[in-house]
């Protein structure tokens, strides 16, 4: 498949060069096309990656589109990719609203009522959200089993059931199991998985370690 990813940060890095592994043709967006970051990942990647600007790998993208974006720039992203690009297309939204405005720990830039998977749903309304992959860090995204041998759980939520499958299905090729995968429902469930963050920074001063993740039981 043709996949975009946006976002050149280690997200961005994680899961283009996983992508890349699975043999699939990954382009990274940036705000412009001769991002340096960009251009470096792709350099080192191989043949089957390339790098442009968001409507670019909008544009390349077959079905899926990664958002690796920083939260306060994740919205700004999407309508800069363009919907004539994007509409129709499955969003696996990575991004967290996260403020660091006043230091260590961050807090939230929208909360309780709202989220930003929400937004960037909003921004693109035919564009079809699944929040996915936010809840832990960039390792274990692509290799669930750094952490208790891949058995966890991982939540994700979206509006369209038809596109979560999907989601669901190629994070089956990262390691993840069909009975690890949290379905939470609609899109509003995002504004639960971002608030979680807020813990996980918690625990990662705790533990001064990314690699742990969360099981849910009965």
């Amino acid at each position: 498949m043709n996949i975009g990813v946006f976002g050149t940060g280690q997200v961005g890095d994680a899961i283009g060069t996983k992508l890349i592994q699975l043999g699939h043709n990954v382009r990274m967006g940036s705000r412009t096309a001769q991002n340096e970051k960009a251009a470096e990942w792709t350099k080192k990647s191989g043949m089957l990656a390339s790098h442009g600007t968001f409507s670019d790998a909008a544009q390349f993208a077959d079905e899926f589109i990664f958002n690796c974006t920083s939260g306060t720039g994740s919205v700004d992203a999407l309508k800069s990719a363009g919907a004539a690009h994007l509409n129709g297309k499955v969003l696996i939204d990575i991004s967290n609203p996260l403020d660091f405005s006043k230091g260590f720990p961050p807090s939230l830039t929208v909360a309780n009522t709202d989220s930003l998977g929400e937004q960037n749903q909003r921004a693109l309304p035919d564009l079809k959200v699944v929040k996915a992959l936010n809840t832990l860090s960039n390792p274990l995204m692509v290799n669930p089993a750094l952490v208790n041998g891949g058995d966890h759980t991982l939540p994700i939520c979206g509006n369209d059931d038809r596109a979560k499958a999907k989601v669901a299905a190629l994070l089956h090729t990262f390691g993840w199991k069909a009975d690890q995968i949290l379905d939470l429902g609609d899109i509003t469930a995002a504004r639960g998985m971002e608030a979680y963050v807020l813990l996980w920074v918690r625990m990662f001063g705790k533990f001064q370690t990314p690699m742990f993740q969360i099981k849910i039981v009965q």
